[in-house]
């Protein structure tokens, strides 16, 4: 990994009070970059979750996908956890802690807003980060490679109704037209382009342009994920310094949340008799977030200074030191896996890079 990878949470951190220190100061030029918007989308929000999908987009090899039947144990765990348990349990936890242990704590409106965002962090599976995840636990770099593509394809299907779903089972009006919008801008649009660059930039099949053009524009895409940090901790400033506690009443759901869900993963993965580089990687992907996508939907529907929007922020604070935790516990029990064996044959395509 990079300086910025290996430092992310250091990035993040420092951002986050950059965010919140220029917020303070200047609350006018935030409010003016708030009122950049079309459509319910704010242009230089919109600007720099596009500079940190796109890259991650180029690193998705979609003709991977015809491998998808060659480790299906892996593949199936991962794509139950994400679609059929995950986003489901995140509404669950958010109905009970905003609903009922935190009910004194927070009014109804807001209340709402914070279960909404944290319904779209649960929504949407990671596809970017997985890769470096994978890597710190000496995965299957194939293998991940066919689950972020398969994820990818599910998610511009299933991200908009589940989420529709889960919002209107949470009471909260589901404006579809900047639901599809948000899908069709942040996920759609990127693939589409990702998909294109490879292929022009990788005609020879020999990955090197491909791999010289995704180290030029990795810090670019971290950047974009740190700008928006301070934007979005910019434009919540106010807010978060009135009521930290806010804060902290978000991340413990979303803390229960995230160890639950890969401890429910790691023991299935055990049982199933994975080998460690398929279940370590298959249960980080089925924990973490797609949080770029979350922050710019909740951003699109409920606005900049929502409760949702305030909550998948966090979610940003949360996700890189509990997955580096994580990517730690599933090393140090690599030996709980000795003796699980992959009795499939050996994934063939392209390297990740």
């Amino acid at each position: 990994m990079g300086i910025f990878e290996r430092y992310l949470s250091l990035w993040v951190g420092l951002c986050i009070l950059a965010g919140l220190v220029l917020g303070n100061m200047a609350p006018e030029v935030f409010q003016q970059i708030a009122g950049m918007e079309i459509a319910h989308v704010n242009l230089p929000v919109a600007v720099f979750i596009w500079v940190m999908i796109y890259p991650m987009m180029v690193q998705v090899d979609f003709s991977s996908i015809k491998h998808v039947g060659e480790k299906p144990k892996g593949l199936a765990l991962t794509l139950v956890v994400n679609w059929l348990i995950k986003p489901f349990t995140m509404a669950a936890l958010g109905w009970l802690f905003f609903r009922v242990l935190f009910a004194d704590l927070v009014d109804p409106q807001t209340a709402s807003e914070y279960i909404a965002g944290m319904i779209l962090l649960g929504v949407a599976p990671c596809t970017a980060m997985v890769f470096v995840w994978s890597q710190l636990t000496r995965g299957d770099a194939n293998y991940t490679l066919v689950q972020v593509s398969v994820n990818d394809v599910i998610m511009i299907f299933a991200f908009a109704p589940i989420a529709a779903l889960l919002l209107g089972v949470s009471d909260i009006t589901v404006p579809w037209d900047t639901l599809i919008l948000s899908v069709v801008l942040y996920v759609l649009l990127p693939l589409i382009a990702g998909i294109l660059t490879r292929r022009a930039l990788d005609k020879a099949n020999d990955h090197s342009r491909l791999e010289n053009f995704l180290q030029r524009v990795k810090p670019i895409s971290v950047g974009g994920l740190l700008a928006t940090v301070v934007l979005l901790f910019g434009f919540q400033a106010e807010t978060i310094l009135a009521n930290p506690l806010a804060i902290l009443l978000i991340a413990i759901p979303l803390l229960i949340q995230t160890y639950g869900i890969f401890a429910f993963s790691y023991v299935a993965a055990h049982k199933m008799k994975l080998p460690h580089n398929i279940a370590a990687p298959a249960c980080m992907i089925g924990t973490s977030n797609f949080f770029e996508l979350a922050v710019a939907v909740a951003i699109s529907l409920f606005g900049l200074h929502s409760g949702a929007a305030l909550a998948t922020v966090v979610g940003v604070l949360v996700e890189v030191p509990v997955m580096l935790s994580l990517v730690a516990i599933a090393n140090r029990t690599r030996h709980w896996f000795d003796g699980n064996t992959d009795q499939t044959t050996e994934t063939k395509v392209g390297e990740n890079v």
